[in-house]
């Protein structure tokens, strides 16, 4: 039998440091300390994902700023629990709740070039690369896509 995926906020330091290693493992080249996670869950929606007491992937959406009418929508799945549909109940529980934030906001999405997978994942879902860019620091860019 399968155990169902279930998500929550991430409020216990184990909660938040299983959202950070999803976080960290999916996008290893820009590693968050659980000060950045407790700011994340201030400033945006997170959840973290589970079946079991097994965290497998993680959700955050960002509500619209600096101008920009987008809601950004990302769900991640640790390698080791893909292909089992948790990506699509993630991105659809996202989904869910940026149109809790603006029912009429376009959608964005934000996938480290490196991550094939989650590329994919979003092409397949409608979204279109818009922008491409690396942050100070960094080598890996980032892609930012969107749909309508």
């Amino acid at each position: 039998m399968t155990t169902k995926l279930h998500t929550k906020v991430p409020e216990t330091d184990r909660e938040l440091e299983d959202w950070r290693r999803v976080h960290n493992t999916v996008i290893p080249t820009h590693q968050l300390t659980l000060d950045d996670v407790r700011d994340r869950v201030a400033r945006h929606r997170i959840r973290i994902a589970y079946v079991g007491d097994v965290a497998v992937g993680s959700t955050t959406v960002r509500p619209p700023k600096d101008g920009s009418s987008d809601v950004i929508v990302i769900a991640r799945v640790l390698e080791e629990h893909r292909g089992r549909g948790y990506g699509n109940e993630l991105y659809e529980l996202a989904v869910a709740e940026a149109r809790e934030l603006d029912p009429h906001a376009a959608l964005g999405t934000v996938v480290l070039s490196t991550n094939t997978d989650g590329l994919r994942f979003a092409e397949h879902r409608g979204f279109v690369e818009v922008d491409r860019y690396t942050l100070p620091g960094e080598t890996v860019p980032w892609i930012d896509l969107r749909r309508g």
